[in-house]
């Protein structure tokens, strides 16, 4: 059993969320950075072959902090999200942090992502990368495309990134973005989530969180691929105009003055 967090980094609502496929020994230092700054920490094993399901069980069961979920299957990120989001809702939580598994998101910022969130409910916390040295400038470059999209797409709703992964959700909200759609759930999921959640009226706040990338050498592990997943990624966008143009009437309505109530839209 794990030590016992304080009181402020324990929490009966907000869950942070690693989905987790094939990370190799990443997974271990990401868990336990988590741990030390949260509980509780769910993991969901999203059909991993690489001997990392059992060794994550084996430390699930000496801490009560820690959770690890099976998929029997690969089905993407977005996916993986969606199953642990549906398990954590069905026992009284409200919002996740998601985070990756391999090492490059800041576990130290969880609290302060948390006490954004808690402080405004019904909104979204984003995290904004902050670059390093490490950062490939290929994949700089082309979050910039990304992020401008996403911003057209949502009617300038102030999306500081829209693929930066370490995030604050409303729970509710974002299973009802997802369900009954059969997109979204690989690494389409960032970006979209992201846009039709703020299509429903959920307001990004843009937090400032540094991003690492690990050379293999150093344990990091990526599952990109460039050709398979930016035809994804034009797909993802391509039907995301189809509906800001469907919403355009309305979106922009609700950008003009008004004190009126608006009901959100349906994403």
């Amino acid at each position: 059993m794990s030590a016992a967090l304080p009181a402020s980094l324990s929490s009966a609502t907000h869950i942070v969320l690693i989905p987790s496929y094939n990370p190799g020994e990443s997974v271990f230092a990401t868990v336990a950075s988590a741990r030390a700054h949260w509980s509780p920490v769910w993991v969901v094993v999203d059909g991993s072959t690489d001997g990392t399901p059992a060794r994550l069980q084996a430390l699930a069961r000496d801490d009560d902090g820690l959770r690890v979920i099976l998929m029997p299957t690969n089905q993407g990120k977005g996916a993986a999200v969606l199953h642990g989001i549906e398990l954590a809702a069905a026992e009284g939580y409200t919002h996740v942090l998601t985070m990756d598994s391999d090492g490059q998101h800041p576990a130290d910022l969880i609290p302060d992502f948390m006490a954004r969130s808690m402080a405004a409910p019904r909104a979204m916390v984003l995290g904004c990368p902050v670059f390093d040295a490490s950062a490939p400038a290929i994949r700089v470059g082309g979050r910039k495309i990304s992020n401008g999209l996403a911003n057209v797409m949502s009617f300038w709703a102030g999306i500081g990134d829209s693929l930066y992964g370490f995030r604050v959700y409303p729970i509710s909200q974002l299973a009802n973005v997802m369900r009954g759609k059969r997109w979204m759930r690989r690494f389409d999921f960032d970006p979209e989530a992201v846009v039709r959640l703020c299509w429903r009226g959920v307001v990004p706040l843009n937090v400032p969180a540094p991003v690492r990338y690990l050379r293999a050498d150093e344990g990091g592990v990526s599952h990109f691929n460039y050709l398979r997943d930016n035809i994804l990624l034009t797909w993802m966008y391509s039907r995301l105009a189809i509906g800001a143009l469907l919403r355009a009437p309305a979106l922009l309505r609700r950008k003009l003055p008004s004190t009126e109530m608006r009901t959100p839209d349906k994403a």
